[in-house]
């Protein structure tokens, strides 16, 4: 393990929760001339889920930082190219494999050539190639330009999620390879194009060496968290300790120390230049926003126990299919399991911290409900039933 230099820095625990809201958008005014695009280029990563309660997660991820930015305008600002005179079509950004499946900026795919190598080098795969499939999915996405799996011979051999069919495995070989990018989603269904197509010229080369492309990743991990553990900082694009430990000492990162973290910390030197301060933003969370994604930093951080149930049998789950924290004054004050019923937003059950969390609940509430179309917010269930008349009372008078 490389020796590291000791902290030089000490910081609070406030110190750095808000350190950590400002990296990930949620505090100071937010870049609203850069939009979404903006908000993926901080975060680094916006991950992607199968799951649409409100909105997919990788809409409601600008949401909680940027307002009531319309649906059809983040999918626009994801995947719809720039096309400038006689220059070539530029995309602003690709899907591949970081945190999870994600949507990554497009300047960042020199960076994971080192993910492209490895699995090019694996040796087992949870999915047999058919003889010829990989070639003749090139071919056809050579001749006829961007296609879904289905277009291209279907996804499924069997209406099984996980029977995937010949074309399938094939183009998502390619797309781990490299070889093949996922331009766009149609509705949920990738559409895939290849790379030397879809990718700038200029960054389509895999020349970056490993060390290079991890060092990196481990400086945008570092500046999307403002001040991480050496756990953090390897789980937001999932790469293993050791390969964080290769190139932490120069990264540019600082040491620090921070209140209560029983494990050294690095911190964005741009991150310690100036204090934190401006408005908390108000917001309901994806579960799967990068500000909560990681449990134990999560618990940290905030003090707060956070779970996706979607995925726990019904009778297990305690706060719901699809609870989002409620982030508040720089807070995480409670949890709602929303859903839709026309034009109301139901709350299914909510988790309070107690009667001062009711306002920014009963705004978070509201605001989310006016992205999605909604006229009226309907409160089922409040964890804690003395709470309930309070929490409708407030939503009443702000939707008067």
């Amino acid at each position: 393990m490389t020796t590291l230099p000791r902290p030089t820095l000490d910081l609070s625990a406030d110190e750095a929760r808000r350190i950590v809201l400002r990296a990930q958008g949620l505090l100071g005014a937010p870049d609203r001339r850069a939009g979404v695009r903006g908000v993926l280029r901080s975060l680094g990563a916006v991950q992607l889920d199968t799951i649409s309660v409100l909105a997919r997660s990788h809409e409601l991820i600008p949401y909680a930082r940027l307002g009531a930015v319309g649906r059809k305008a983040v999918h626009d600002a994801y995947w719809t190219a720039t096309v400038g005179g006689a220059a070539p079509v530029r995309p602003h950004a690709f899907e591949y494999w970081s945190h999870a499946a994600c949507i990554l900026p497009i300047e960042e795919w020199p960076h994971f050539a080192f993910r492209r190598r490895a699995y090019r080098n694996r040796p087992h795969w949870n999915h047999e190639l058919p003889g010829g499939a990989y070639e003749q999915v090139i071919k056809q996405l050579r001749t006829e330009g961007p296609l879904t799996a289905t277009e291209l011979g279907g996804a499924k051999r069997t209406s099984e999620w996980w029977d995937w069919s010949g074309a399938k495995v094939a183009v998502e070989r390619a797309l781990m390879y490299g070889e093949v990018v996922c331009v766009q989603r149609r509705g949920w269904k990738r559409v895939y194009d290849l790379a030397e197509r879809a990718v700038p010229q200029e960054l389509l080369h895999d020349e970056l060496d490993d060390t290079e492309c991890l060092r990196r990743l481990v400086r945008l991990a570092g500046r999307s968290l403002g001040v991480g553990t050496r756990a953090d900082i390897a789980d937001y694009h999932r790469l293993k300790g050791e390969q964080v430990d290769a190139v932490l000492a120069d990264s540019g990162l600082v040491p620090v120390r921070v209140e209560g973290w029983s494990k050294p910390a690095w911190a964005d030197p741009e991150a310690l230049a100036t204090p934190p301060r401006g408005r908390h933003r108000t917001t309901l969370l994806s579960p799967f926003d990068s500000l909560i994604w990681e449990r134990a930093r999560t618990e940290r951080i905030f003090g707060f126990t956070h779970r996706l149930e979607a995925y726990v049998p019904r009778h297990k789950r305690v706060h719901g299919y699809f609870a989002m924290p409620v982030l508040a004054g720089g807070r995480l004050v409670g949890r709602v399991d929303p859903a839709r019923e026309g034009r109301t937003l139901v709350a299914k059950q909510i988790t309070l911290d107690g009667a001062r969390a009711v306002p920014a609940v009963a705004q978070a509430l509201v605001e989310a409900a006016s992205w999605v179309d909604c006229t009226d917010v309907r409160v089922e269930r409040v964890d804690a039933p003395e709470l309930h008349a309070p929490l409708t009372q407030e939503l009443a008078r702000i939707l008067a």
